[in-house]
């Protein structure tokens, strides 16, 4: 049982992980759509006090994911872990591929397609009770601490990040970003919220123990 939910567990990650990876780089990136969440907050701080995304992303990162770990344990950190390290290489197996979906002259088609993508792959990866990052591990912490949906605060943290964006970028490149991040939560909360779900009851996994 513990075996076949360890396993059960593994492929939710990776599932999600790489329609989220998918979803980033083939609609995200190739169609300049700004990014709320914690890559929002990177990119913010860069263009702001000039502090570099690679050093900004541990800190961030980091302190959100020990929040979490604070709130639903050590294999919950764990598979987080597990999830951002997945993320991360099948998102530059994607790069090195190159684009898969034609691109489209058509914006708001690409913008819809990118926020069921990413909402899609987060969704299954909190499913299977663990994060994908810093603003995932956030996003949890405050849907379980108050009566907000998880998608509902997906959505209200992108919003804040990107109001904050209009320091540098214009109404019009935050525009497109506001439909994809209304969508993404809306997906989220779907599939968070309907069937199955592991949640973060864990502690019967094989995980090796730290």
């Amino acid at each position: 049982m513990a075996r076949r939910l360890f396993l059960e567990r593994i492929g939710l990650i990776f599932l999600g992980s790489a329609i989220l990876a998918f979803g980033v780089y083939n609609f995200y990136y190739l169609n300049n759509i700004t990014e709320g969440g914690v890559l929002g907050i990177l990119l913010l701080l860069k263009n702001l006090f000039n502090i570099q995304p690679a050093i900004a992303n541990v800190v961030i990162d980091g302190l959100l994911l020990l929040v979490g770990y604070k709130f639903f344990g050590k294999k919950f950190l764990i598979y987080s872990i597990v999830a951002s390290i997945t993320f991360s290489v099948l998102y530059d197996l994607f790069e090195a591929i190159g684009p898969l979906v034609p691109q489209s002259q058509n914006m708001l088609l690409s913008t819809i397609l990118a926020g069921v993508t990413v909402g899609t792959g987060v969704g299954i990866v909190v499913k299977a009770g663990c994060a994908s990052g810093g603003d995932d591990a956030l996003a949890l912490v405050i849907s379980k601490t108050t009566s907000l949906n998880i998608g509902q605060v997906y959505l209200a943290t992108d919003v804040i990040v990107l109001l904050l964006s209009l320091f540098y970028l214009s109404a019009f490149d935050i525009f497109y970003s506001l439909i994809a991040v209304t969508i993404s939560g809306k997906v989220i909360d779907f599939i968070y919220y309907h069937g199955k779900s592991l949640d973060m009851d864990i502690s019967n996994d094989i995980v090796p123990e730290c």
